[in-house]
């Protein structure tokens, strides 16, 4: 999640989340969007990891990690997750991960090109359209 822009830059979806995994997508998103100076997340297991701390490092990324059990100090991931719990997860019964996957990402679309976010004055984070300046 951009915390600027508030558009969901990826999802990754498995039974089990490793550290190498988010390696690898972190790294597709650095490429297409530049390496930031620093990277918010929870302290999951898969996030402290020494591998990754030691990639963010070589990067000269700086992790901000949220105290445990503070969940508002992440309000805009926290924010997502609820909203797609709400809007999205709750209402769904995936029969595969590849369904499940499918599904997810399809949903993140829509989030990030047509539903309206109030935060940003009505308007998706990455609209499909680009309204010109009049």
């Amino acid at each position: 999640m951009d915390e600027y822009s508030r558009e969901c830059l990826a999802t990754f979806t498995a039974r089990r989340i490793r550290s190498q995994d988010v390696i690898l997508v972190l790294a597709d998103l650095f490429l297409i969007h530049g390496i930031p100076k620093h990277i918010r997340s929870d302290n999951g297991p898969e996030f402290i990891a020494t591998k990754l701390r030691k990639w963010f490092d070589t990067l000269e990324v700086e992790p901000l990690f949220i105290e445990p059990g503070s969940p508002w100090k992440n309000g805009y991931i926290e924010s997502f997750n609820g909203k797609m719990r709400d809007q999205f997860l709750n209402g769904e019964i995936f029969y595969s991960l590849k369904e499940a996957q499918i599904l997810i990402e399809k949903w993140r679309q829509h989030y990030n090109k047509i539903r309206p976010h109030s935060s940003l004055g009505g308007v998706p984070p990455a609209p499909e359209t680009i309204r010109l300046a009049g």
